[in-house]
Parts: structure tokens; sequence; C-alpha cells
């Protein structure tokens, strides 16, 4: 397995440039759907697809095809559907050897029905729930320069043993990102405030970014959530992303492509944002490589294809090393 890059661009000690701990499920997208959707009738959907899901699987599975060691530690329930997911996984070079088997489970699926302007989500979270603390090698986890955590509402045994499991690593002297997504209970727990001190890298959307804040203005939620992390990376879909560092703030324009859909896009974002900024590249130019990667998920369905085509793959990589020289539609502020 290739050593991890250091800042660098030296060889370190450790073996992954990432470890990852969450969710591993599978999509299955319907598209072609009308925008309503009454009981009782048999719609028939205009195409079909299923593609690995999991917002943890869907980082690592990106990271790792843009040239990223990257170890994940998720559930193994064992049945077809999570072969499937893992299979694809192993394929991008991600390490699953200390997935954690479930019996008695299966593995979680998400069906999203795509319309032409808008989706619904439907999730049986499955293995998901059953990750716990005492599952984890920290031995493994550690063996990295980062760990990425995301889906925190979705990890159920394992949330309230976060801030713990960030404090070990922080103690191993790594660094830390999180991506909340969202919370399926709408409960918006205030304990992940715990977790926070531990954190370098907060990496919400526009909406998860007020209800972590508990602001209903995103200026407001933005300014409490800067002051508790390092740094701050907000997702704002079409109108790019913002990052904030202290009194520092920057922002990068969407990148426009032609999309099929946004499923994973977010995390897709993480994968380009990290690749960049692990390798010590500006925070502008880590901003560019996440719009980059995230509007390069939506041109082909699900949240990993895009990164599976070879040639689309290498067009990405081309795009990420011209943006690592420089790029003319930055705007500081």
């Amino acid at each position: 397995m290739t050593r991890a890059v250091s800042p660098l661009g030296l060889r370190d000690s450790r073996r992954f440039d990432v470890t990852l701990a969450g969710d591993a499920n599978l999509d299955i997208l319907l598209y072609g759907l009308p925008e309503n959707l009454p009981p009782e009738h048999e719609l028939l959907a205009g195409g079909m697809a299923i593609r690995p899901g999991g917002s943890a699987a869907i980082t690592a599975h990106n990271l790792a095809a843009l040239g990223n060691s990257v170890g994940l530690i998720t559930t193994a329930a064992g049945d077809v559907l999570g072969k499937l997911c893992q299979a694809e996984l192993g394929e991008a070079g991600v390490d699953l050897s200390r997935c954690v088997p479930v019996q008695q489970v299966q593995t979680g699926v998400t069906v999203l029905l795509q319309h032409e302007h808008r989706r619904h989500m439907f999730t049986y979270p499955g293995a998901t729930f059953h990750l716990a603390y005492g599952d984890l090698d920290l031995g493994y986890l550690t063996d990295a320069r980062h760990f990425h955590m995301a889906s925190y509402y979705l990890q159920h045994a394992l949330t309230p043993q976060i801030p713990e499991l960030f404090a070990n690593l922080k103690q191993a002297g790594l660094t830390i990102s999180l991506d909340p997504n969202d919370d399926p209970a709408q409960q918006w727990d205030r304990c992940i405030l715990e977790a926070l001190p531990f954190v370098d890298l907060l990496m919400p959307n526009e909406r998860e970014a007020c209800l972590l804040a508990a602001e209903p203005d995103l200026d407001k939620a933005i300014a409490k959530l800067r002051t508790l992390v390092p740094l701050l990376v907000v997702k704002r879909g079409i109108d790019g992303a913002s990052a904030f560092r202290g009194s520092q703030s920057w922002h990068a324009a969407a990148h426009p492509v032609q999309s099929i859909d946004a499923v994973g896009a977010g995390d897709s974002f993480n994968a380009g944002f990290l690749h960049a900024w692990l390798r010590g590249w500006s925070i502008e130019q880590s901003l560019v490589c996440g719009n980059l990667a995230g509007a390069w998920s939506t041109t082909a369905s699900g949240g990993t294809l895009a990164f599976r085509d070879p040639v689309s793959l290498g067009a990405l990589k081309a795009a990420l090393k011209e943006s690592c020289i420089g790029n003319h539609s930055l705007e500081h502020a």
C-alpha cells in the first residue's frame, strides 16, 4: 500500500492519509418520477441505478480514487447488498480490513426518488446503527495523519463516545474533520458541541450550519460556529463554498457542469477539499478542489460513479492539478 503523503509531499511513516469510521450502505436511485406521488398508484420511473452509499463510504471511495491511502471501519452485515458496496470500495483502493461483522441485521439502504426539481429520500439505517466505540481498532484509526467523521447523527451506538474517540485521535496527533450531515430525527442533539473542541475542520452545508448553531439566520450561524472550530467550511450548493478561519474568510464559486443528480455531492466536496488541504494547498485552492469534486460527482448517477470512470477521473485529476497552480475565480473577503 502507498504510504501517506505529508503536506510537503514527503513520505510519512503512517500507513494512511485518512481513516474514517461510519456508514457504508447502498443507494437505490429512481429517475423520471412525477413531482406528486399519489398513493395506491403504480408510478413508473424512467431510469434506475444502484450505487454505494453512506456519507463515510462515498467520501472514502472518492478520496481513494483521487490517490489517497484510505482506511474505513464500518459494519459488515454479510448480505448481498453489503458485499456489493464493499466490493466497489475495495476496487477503489479503500482498505476494509477492520470492518466489524454484525449479525441478524441487514445493510442499510437509501431509496432516492429523483424528481425534476427535488427529491425524496427514504433510509433504512440497518447496520449503521450498530457501530460501537468498542468495535473500533484505535491503533488502525491512528495510523493516519487525518480522521474524518461523517453522518454524526446516524451513529447511534457510537455517538455518546465520539468526544472520547476524538480526544484519543487528537492525542495520537491526527487532525480531525467532521461533516454532521442531516439528523433524520430533527432533534439536533447539542451533545455534538462536546466533540467540536477536538475538531480542526467542520464541514456542514448551509442548512446544517443553521441547525447546528440553533440560528435560523445563516450569517449568525456562521458567526457562532467559526468561534468553535479552527476552520469552518460551509457548502452552499450552486453558490459554491465558503471558508472561515478566525477573522479571515474565503469564497469559491461553484463549478458549472451538466448534472445528473446531486447524490453524494457534499461527500465528494469533502473528498476534494481534504485531498488538497492535506497536501498543504491553500484554503482557496482547497475550496476550488472541493467544488470541482462535488460538481464532478453530479455528472454521473450516485456519489461514486464519476470517480470510477477512468476518462472522467483523469479529467478531474487534471483539473485539480491545474487548480493547485492557480485559479482566478476566487474571491477573498
